[in-house]
């Protein structure tokens, strides 16, 4: 039987991740913590009035530095702690100290593309890549596929899946779109497929790129990992849980 094996939030989008071992869901809405905030740059005309797809952002595709961020979420205290192995330890609140964020990532953006300018958050709703409220699933055989094409050790951090689970076939969660889930007690409604970028060729630990993912999933004839769902029934997720598919 399939098990919950990793729980993850972005509390920034593409701006570090951070483990969990529970989380509660409410249906209709994103992960608490997840995407909360999200870094246009200076060409994006996003602002806080409503959803905007990711080109609006600075992310890892276009920032691989990026890539190697890891965070922690206070959300008693709204402040986020922040570190990467070549920057000092950064702990702000972006909802007022967005300016401190844009500077602190300023040595590891690259040349030539639009620098990173504002924090912006939408009330109500993570930033999401849907212009749906979603919740990202993830397979981990389907990854381990991926790693025995590739003869190379990945970790699954570059994926950026919110839930991953174990005891499944390889791209066995690609059946599922249009069909109901329950993962603990939260039921899902499985959407579409994660279509996937280059920001899954950055290694999380170093934020440099070393990886032919892209490649490798077009070998299997598609570029997707994951799937993207919504939450229809609110419940609570945690580490071991079972998955019942409808």
């Amino acid at each position: 039987m399939a098990k919950v094996s990793g729980l993850w939030r972005h509390p920034i989008k593409s701006h570090g991740r951070e483990a969990l071992n529970s989380v509660s869901l409410e249906a209709g809405k994103t992960m608490p913590g997840d995407r909360v905030w999200a870094v246009a740059h200076e060409a994006s005309k996003a602002d806080a009035s409503a959803w905007s797809p990711c080109a609006n952002f600075s992310i890892g595709a276009k920032a691989p530095g990026l890539m190697a961020i890891n965070a922690v979420y206070d959300e008693a205290a709204g402040r986020v702690t922040l570190t990467h192995p070549e920057l000092a330890e950064l702990t702000l609140d972006p909802d007022t100290e967005g300016d401190r964020l844009v500077a602190w990532t300023r040595p590891i953006m690259p040349e030539g593309r639009a620098a990173s300018a504002r924090v912006i958050r939408v009330p109500g709703r993570g930033m999401t890549d849907t212009d749906y409220p979603s919740v990202s699933i993830g397979n981990l055989a389907s990854h381990r596929a991926v790693e025995e094409s590739m003869g190379q050790s990945l970790s699954e951090k570059r994926w950026r899946i919110n839930v991953w689970l174990d005891g499944l076939e390889p791209w066995e969660e690609f059946g599922w779109a249009g069909r109901e889930i329950q993962i603990g007690s939260v039921r899902f409604l499985v959407r579409e497929r994660v279509r996937r970028c280059m920001a899954t060729t950055a290694n999380p630990e170093t934020g440099l790129r070393d990886a032919e993912t892209l490649k490798t999933l077009n070998g299997f004839g598609h570029q997707d990992l994951g799937m993207y769902a919504e939450v229809i029934g609110t419940g609570e997720i945690a580490l071991g849980d079972s998955v019942v598919i409808s």
